[in-house]
């Protein structure tokens, strides 16, 4: 390791896309860009079940 810039630090994965329209690129990750989150569906069924009925954006009409 001759590049003192080049440490053990985290990377961004590829990307697909430009300007806007940019997003990661999924066939190129992998569970070591932290990508695997088991507990995900479960997550997010607890988080939409806990969602008041009224889907009002929450502003006090004045």
């Amino acid at each position: 390791m001759t590049d003192p810039l080049d440490r053990a630090t985290s990377k961004a994965p590829p990307t697909l896309g430009e300007g806007c329209l940019s997003r990661y690129d999924v066939d190129a990750m992998s569970p070591e860009d932290g990508t695997d989150f088991e507990g995900a569906e479960a997550l997010w069924k607890e988080l939409t079940s806990a969602r008041p009925q009224d889907e009002s954006d929450g502003l006090d009409p004045q």
